[in-house]
């Protein structure tokens, strides 16, 4: 990436369903949204918004001010006891021995052992005795059996607890922090600390758990609440100024930001260091013998034959996942045993006013590739994400 990769966070585990809602799991702030006009689709097995209004608008609000979107849809697991720490170390790829100031977070997939990605998480080191993770919606089943069955396994000194009494608000943009800092307490000591928090690090404010982490390309904090407070909490942000979003909104902003997105981007059938995941994974101490290792390193020794990129459209159109993807006609001549490539995940960017994509693509792609929008193949240019970060464009235009 053309800077310090930030964690994708509060990823969107699949995409709507488009399904009739009112059936699916609610969050503790559903009865508001209906109340303040959302629209909301199935969403991993979640009745959830996708927005309030304008997509575009919640877009520019979040790029330009501060938007909140609700994401209590995922699953926050509070791991406990001595044996917290070896039982992370074995079960990511990245390693939590990087995690020795409290508070501070580490993004990380959970692999099979054939290396397939059974999820991407980020976990929060919060004492020797506890550390907090989070996992994506529509997979918090799999990944607590998962857990629980390993920790069984391995004879873990760990308890694994799923907090769903906590819901989660993610409040994001250039002035998200300063508004959440303001609601956090009168006398300003925990105003304080939050403010001085580094990114990817948290700490407790209270009953609030804040964590300067995001998912969007912007500055911000998601602050894990007692259900009960989630409502007033998100009325005090709107009374700030605070534009509700959507999950809509929220997705146009993490592709601009070149994060990755469970069940398009990545899942079981595919393994890190063919999806932009490789700086995810941790193979020094060698003697860490964590799930998926084996794989990853017969991988690595093998050969990689694809890769994950960005792309952006030279002509009209708007790439979305699943299109096929060509190499050029010179990249082609110089790999003719090349195979297709695919667009991962794509969008229109409201910033950039360009289509953009992360696709996955043979190793011989180089400056442009060609992609089959409507059976027509259009040429798209290969780029480095992220395309947006702070407002900002990173790729020529």
């Amino acid at each position: 990436m053309g800077m310090v990769p930030v964690p994708p966070f509060f990823g969107l585990a699949e995409a709507p369903t488009g399904k009739v809602t009112g059936m699916g799991r609610k969050t503790p702030l559903y009865d508001l949204h209906l109340a303040s006009g959302a629209r909301t689709v199935d969403f991993g097995g979640w009745d959830m918004p996708v927005n309030y209004g304008s997509q575009i608008e919640e877009h520019h609000r979040v790029r330009r001010d501060a938007g909140m979107f609700d994401v209590s849809h995922m699953c926050v697991v509070d791991l406990r006891g001595p044996g917290a720490r070896p039982f992370l170390a074995r079960l990511l790829a990245n390693d939590v021995g990087k995690l020795r100031a409290a508070g501070k977070a580490l993004y990380s997939c959970m692999l099979a052992e054939d290396g397939g990605i059974l999820d991407d998480l980020i976990v929060y080191f919060m004492d020797e005795a506890w550390f907090r993770v989070v996992v994506n919606a529509g997979t918090r089943d799999k990944d607590l059996a998962w857990m629980r069955a390993r920790a069984a396994e391995w004879h873990a000194a760990v308890d694994i607890i799923e907090r769903s009494d906590l819901a989660v608000v993610a409040v994001q943009g250039p002035q998200a922090r300063a508004r959440v800092a303001d609601l956090l307490d009168a006398d300003g000591a925990d105003r304080a600390a939050a403010l001085a928090l580094e990114p990817f690090a948290a700490r407790e404010c209270g009953a609030w758990f804040v964590a300067r982490t995001g998912y969007t390309g912007e500055d911000g904090f998601e602050v894990m609440l007692p259900a009960a407070e989630a409502e007033p909490f998100w009325q005090a942000l709107a009374a700030a100024g605070v534009a509700p979003c959507g999950l809509g909104a929220r997705d146009t902003l993490r592709l601009e930001a070149g994060m990755s997105l469970y069940g398009s981007d990545m899942d079981e059938s595919r393994h890190p260091l063919e999806s932009g995941l490789a700086w995810t994974v941790a193979f020094d101490p060698p003697e860490r013998d964590f799930v998926g290792r084996r794989a990853l390193e017969a991988h690595r020794a093998t050969g990689v034959p694809m890769k994950s990129v960005g792309l952006v459209l030279e002509d009209r159109g708007v790439l979305r996942g699943h299109q096929k993807v060509r190499l050029s006609e010179t990249d082609a001549a110089a790999a003719p045993d090349a195979v297709e490539g695919e667009v991962t995940s794509g969008t229109f960017s409201p910033t950039l006013q360009r289509s953009i994509a992360l696709a996955r693509v043979p190793r011989a792609a180089t400056g442009s590739v060609l992609v089959d929008v409507r059976g027509k193949w259009l040429p798209a240019r290969v780029v480095k994400p992220p395309f947006v970060r702070h407002g900002r464009p990173l790729i020529d235009l």
